[in-house]
């Protein structure tokens, strides 16, 4: 019974993603935010039980993958969808850039399966990354008093230019630091101290209006890096 804890949480995981793609759908988008944040602990744990309980199977990297393409890939896509056809955008142009991120996500998971240098840093944004990033801007439009995230929310433009960024990001080929920490103290570390500083700082002065700048901190963190490091930085879940 042990060796199928990790791929019962993954299997929750998924169920998460379909919730929160039934939730987008009806237009709770907080509800369906709520989903994918469940899904997003889900995936770290059967990832740590099946370390812990040294419980690895081909199985379970399959159904991994397939479970996060409905909760990072699909059920984003369907907030996007909703929050883009709210916005007064006709459906056909709004599901064809809703679907980008989905697709994006597919192919993103399918690269990072079959590459295993993806250890200390990520080729491309990393699904729950794209995800959260919708999620932020639904929680801070719904939670926060600052109007410029739920005009943001509310813009079609503007969640069309996310979504095609997100999915851009994806497929890119640029690096993206992990938040898995392989080795203890700060040498290593560096990158993931100094992204836990600023999204601290954030949270304690802006609450849930943090959400969205910590994303874009994850983002120009992982890109400007390398450059202030002179390319010394190193090159996983996807």
């Amino acid at each position: 019974m042990i060796r199928h804890i990790p791929n019962t949480l993954t299997l929750l995981n998924l169920v998460s993603g379909f919730a929160a793609t039934i939730y987008a759908i009806k237009g709770y988008n907080d509800y369906a935010a709520f989903c994918i944040i469940a899904g997003m602990v889900l995936d770290f744990t059967d990832g740590f039980a099946a370390r812990l309980l040294k419980a690895y199977s081909d199985i379970g990297k399959d159904l991994d993958s397939l479970a996060d393409v409905i909760t990072f890939g699909i059920a984003p896509g369907a907030i996007v969808l909703n929050l883009l056809t709210a916005g007064g955008m006709l459906p056909v142009p709004a599901f064809a850039i809703a679907a980008l991120i989905p697709a994006a996500s597919a192919l993103r998971l399918a690269k990072f399966n079959n590459d295993d240098s993806q250890t200390t840093s990520f080729r491309g944004m990393a699904t729950p990354a794209s995800a959260f990033t919708v999620v932020s801007v639904v929680l801070a439009a719904s939670y926060s008093d600052i109007v410029l995230f739920d005009r943001m929310a509310g813009s079609p433009l503007i969640i069309s230019i996310l979504a095609v960024f997100l999915a851009v990001m994806m497929l890119l080929n640029v690096r993206m630091f992990s938040l898995k920490f392989t080795v203890p103290g700060w040498k290593g570390n560096e990158e993931r101290y100094l992204f836990a500083s600023v999204s601290l700082l954030l949270l304690l002065i802006f609450r849930v209006a943090a959400l969205p700048m910590i994303m874009a901190a994850y983002i120009l963190i992982s890109l400007l890096w390398p450059v202030i490091t002179g390319g010394s930085a190193s090159s996983g879940t996807a």
